[in-house]
């Protein structure tokens, strides 16, 4: 099986051995190296700010965090099940030094990880997290005295505080959405969307929330991706129920994917999109998105006047730029929205509030309000890493074969080419490679996608 360590924290399957899968012995010796990482500098006592998915191996894993983190004299308040973004929130609002969400986002049930966070509540940057991986290779941490463990405090407040913090932004209108008096079916995967979407929902002013897997016991009814090949059931659901649309989110809830009412897709990569033309709209400014993301974002954006920039695939690489470019709007094309009035992380919360104001203000049906943008389809493929496969040798052979084309080498492989676009990358969550393509149709991105692919295979 799998262990993925990475500057943004630890990810694999559970059970097996250590080193190799994610066992306790895994989990207690990155808990205490970020632990180190937190305490280094810091004359008074610290605390750290915990919470979890719903994943069936949270407990253990929360527990084991938690117990380590407080034999290093670490102040814990854990929240128990919570989403990402509103780990994030808390760690500001506590203000505390940085904080642990145990989550593994779209990876199957067997699956966990460690998301570190720094002291605003952000994805650690490259800097910080090979640092904390450095004190993990070396073991180099220390624990405290009998008697000197740090508290722990439980705090289940924070679903409420975030979602009053989404309803006082200005442009999310609770009146305008009420008035529209939408019907809305949601799928929560059985996660900890489960517990706060409908609640947000109903706080917007929604009459209806017809809820499919929103028992947050751990048990995926589906692969948590959401992706279109994963979302029938709740596609099949809007139409029978005649809802207005649908909505997705992943299991720590930072993802965000909308059904139209004739069960059609909106695209998660147009959640985005959307989102931003909202915004842009009444505060005008730049825009980014990583470099797998819809070029439609770009468009939307030259639109309104403003300018757009891409980055890195990574939260912490898209919000870097959001700060240097000082954008009004930003995210990934995968349905996470960042909105910086609020915080800078993906957050399906806010993405659900500004896209909901901004189909109540069209006065247009879901699937009509996606006809108003750009016309792109990404066609997303992966090919699994094999022991001794050389990667660069890999991207240099791809990048011989498009010579004449503008490359971006930033991550991965991207060539623009007149018509569309590829990108051949490394995952970070998985031992995979991944091949986006993007054209006008779905057989323009396939045929890419595809050319891509027999290039790799005959590397």
């Amino acid at each position: 099986m799998t262990l993925i360590k990475s500057i943004s924290g630890i990810r694999g399957t559970i059970g097996g051995c250590p080193g190799e899968n994610l066992t306790p012995l895994d989990v207690v010796k990155f808990s205490a190296a970020f632990g180190s990482w937190i305490k280094a500098g810091s004359k008074n006592r610290v605390n750290m700010v915990i919470g979890r998915d719903a994943r069936i191996s949270g407990p253990f894993v929360s527990n084991i965090v938690i117990t380590t983190l407080r034999s290093m004299g670490i102040n814990i308040t854990d929240l128990g099940m919570a989403t990402t973004p509103t780990v994030e929130i808390a760690v500001t609002g506590t203000q505390a030094a940085g904080g642990i969400i145990i989550t593994a986002s779209h990876n199957p049930f067997q699956w966990n990880a460690l998301k570190l966070l720094n002291g605003k509540g952000e994805f650690l940057s490259e800097k910080d997290g090979e640092k904390v991986l450095e004190i993990a290779a070396s073991e180099d941490f220390e624990f405290v005295q009998a008697g000197e463990e740090g508290s722990l405090a439980v705090d289940h407040s924070w679903n409420q505080r975030h979602i009053e913090q989404v309803l006082k932004l200005d442009l999310v209108k609770k009146s305008k959405i009420k008035e529209a008096d939408f019907r809305v079916a949601v799928d929560c995967v059985n996660s900890v969307g489960g517990i706060i979407i409908p609640q947000l929902l109903k706080a917007l002013g929604v009459r209806s929330v017809i809820e499919l897997n929103t028992v947050p016991d751990g048990k995926f009814t589906h692969n948590p991706e959401p992706l279109p090949e994963n979302l029938t059931d709740i596609s099949h659901l809007v139409k029978r129920e005649k809802a207005d649309l649908g909505i997705v989110v992943d299991p720590d809830v930072d993802r965000l994917a909308i059904i139209c009412e004739d069960g059609s897709m909106f695209g998660e990569e147009y959640t985005l999109v959307s989102v931003s033309d909202f915004v842009l709209r009444y505060t005008p400014g730049s825009t980014v998105s990583n470099l797998s993301s819809t070029r439609a974002l770009k468009d939307i954006t030259e639109k309104h006047g403003c300018e757009y920039f891409p980055a890195a695939v990574g939260e912490v690489n898209v919000v870097e730029e959001m700060k240097a470019r000082n954008a009004v709007i930003g995210g990934e094309g995968n349905g996470g929205v960042i909105y910086p009035a609020l915080h800078y992380g993906r957050d399906a919360l806010v993405g659900i509030a500004l896209f909901l104001t901004n189909l109540a203000e069209s006065n247009m049906k879901c699937s009509e309000l996606r006809r108003q943008y750009p016309c792109y389809v990404i066609a997303k493929k992966k090919l699994t890493l094999q022991p001794g496969d050389d990667f660069n040798r890999i991207l240099q052979s791809v990048k011989n074969r498009f010579g004449n084309m503008k490359a971006d080498e930033r991550d991965g492989l991207r060539i623009d080419l007149p018509d569309g676009w590829f990108q051949l990358r490394k995952s970070n969550t998985e031992p995979v490679m991944r091949i986006y393509a993007e054209g006008k149709t779905m057989q323009e991105a396939d045929s890419l996608a595809e050319e891509v692919i027999s290039i790799v295979k005959k590397k």
